[in-house]
């Protein structure tokens, strides 16, 4: 028994009716739209099949170019687990060089479909804007920018990147953030690389002396410095080669990242510029520049890079040749002349925190002034109360310090506090060390709770005044437990778990 649909039942109806003698063959190759021969064939199968020769002969088999189930649920749960984040085409040659596995990229596409695990593309703009060519030769124009991005881990860090508009050569670092730091020293590496080029095409951060910083920063004196010109874009489009270049290493070095396992920034950075951008940038994404001919320059030897890819600020000498910086006064020790009184000093800071003086390219030699410290400089109370604080510091124990002084331990934890917010200064406006009420409770059984509690952090205040009561006679209740643990930053299960493992681990 089978089913036949409508084109299948006129096909045997005409056929029957030739068998019978009431139409021609050739009425029924009109009526049929096939061939005579075909029309033939089909009365030869009816009079050896019956009406079974309109099924064809292939139904019910599988095609010979089938790929088996085995291969689409191996591929599916790789898809799944283990490249959940590729996009197709990465994900069909990543399958071809670490799985073996070759499959077209339609029929990936429909796998993928089958199962949710399509990595959709983000929706085009649809504002027409003009297209620019490119760059006739390489170094006439760089576009550089940064881009925060999850981009390893679960913390947050700037890729920053200088890309050639003529041939889309990169170079790109991360870091922490996008800095005046890191544009310097992706800039410094990229020039020594290449060497120094004409323009430079950035946005208006302040980094790049934007409005933001009245149109001066380190960056563009740096540019200026070394003949670079820097060009504002008035919308992101504008330098679109960049910020394609960020759509592409958030689709293929995020998963690349994740894939090997790498977490920190120092083997993301060795990936990036060691596999990542030979392996797969430079052959795929570089370009022929027009011209032959490169607008890149080399260096010249009266410039060095280290001495103007540096934050430089400027401060004034006074009569005694001192001057001050970073809230500290300095003197020139070296041998001059005639005074420089009321000229500038160049203020050279490196990266690391280090920092030198000049004077008219001269490198100055300095000594930092260190005035003595007065005798109780704040007064004897807060002296009394900085010597509380080092004396917790000492002994390791805030309740030891507390008997010693004659205070409680809340003053001191009120001490600290305030002097790291604030310094000797906030510790002016603590009134004297408040004396413990006639209602509180005894100190030892404070201990005895605090002990208790970090012994089990697991307890909570109901449990432990029951304990308290039954096994050391000590009746409080569970508000006044609860209270003493806000008050020593015990109040949650994580805080007192946390401060029971330290305390586990320092004995």
């Amino acid at each position: 028994m089978f089913y036949m649909d409508s084109q299948s039942q006129f096909t045997v109806d005409i056929i029957c009716k030739v068998i019978d003698g009431r139409i021609s063959i050739t009425s029924a190759t009109t009526l049929l739209n096939k061939s005579r021969r075909t029309v033939e064939r089909y009365l030869n199968r009816y009079r050896k099949e019956g009406i079974r020769f309109v099924i064809h002969g292939n139904k019910g088999r599988s095609p010979v170019n089938k790929i088996a189930n085995s291969l689409k649920e191996e591929v599916q749960n790789l898809i799944q687990t283990k490249y959940y984040d590729f996009n197709l085409q990465h994900l069909a040659e990543l399958l071809e060089k670490n799985e073996g596995i070759s499959i077209k990229r339609e029929t990936l596409r429909s796998w993928a479909h089958d199962i949710h695990h399509v990595k959709r593309a983000k929706r085009r703009r649809s504002r027409v804007r003009k297209y620019r060519p490119r760059m006739e030769s390489p170094g006439l124009m760089l576009q550089m920018d940064g881009s925060p991005h999850r981009w390893f881990g679960e913390e947050k860090s700037c890729l920053i990147a200088m890309v050639d508009d003529a041939t889309s050569d990169i170079h790109a670092e991360f870091f922490p953030s996008e800095t005046t730091e890191g544009c310097m020293r992706v800039m410094k590496a990229y020039i020594e690389k290449r060497g120094i080029f004409k323009t430079l095409y950035v946005d208006r951060a302040g980094i790049f002396g934007g409005p933001k910083r009245s149109n001066f920063s380190q960056m563009q004196r740096a540019c200026e410095e070394l003949g670079i010109e820097i060009i504002f874009a008035n919308s992101p489009q504008g330098k679109g080669r960049i910020e394609r270049s960020f759509d592409t290493f958030q689709d293929r070095l995020v998963p690349e990242l994740r894939l090997h396992g790498i977490t920190d920034m120092d083997a993301a950075n060795s990936y990036l510029q060691g596999t990542f951008i030979p392996n797969y940038w430079d052959k795929n994404i570089t370009v022929q520049s027009k011209t032959i001919s490169s607008a890149f320059k080399p260096l010249p030897p009266e410039l060095d890079l280290n001495a103007i890819c540096v934050q430089k600020e400027y401060r004034t000498i006074r009569r005694d040749h001192t001057f001050s910086f970073d809230n500290k006064m300095y003197v020139i020790d070296s041998p001059i002349r005639y005074s420089i009184e009321n000229q500038k000093v160049e203020i050279r800071c490196q990266f690391d925190g280090t920092f030198s003086a000049y004077f008219g390219h001269r490198r100055l030699d300095i000594t930092e002034l260190v005035e003595p410290r007065k005798t109780h400089e704040y007064g004897m109370e807060v002296q009394r109360k900085i010597e509380a604080v080092e004396l917790a510091q000492q002994l390791g124990s805030i309740a030891k310090a507390a008997r010693i002084i004659g205070c409680s331990r809340q003053s001191i934890y009120t001490y600290q506090q305030v002097l790291e917010a604030e310094g000797p200064i906030g510790l002016k406006r603590i009134n004297k060390p408040l004396k413990r009420s006639k209602n509180s409770i005894p100190e030892s059984t404070e201990n005895k709770i605090i002990e208790l509690t970090l012994e089990d952090p697991h307890t909570n205040a109901l449990q432990l005044m029951k304990s308290l009561k039954q096994e050391h006679d000590i009746s409080v209740s569970s508000s006044t437990i609860q209270n003493i643990w806000k008050r020593e930053q015990l109040n949650t299960k994580a805080l007192r778990l946390k401060r029971s493992q330290a305390l586990n681990i320092d004995v």
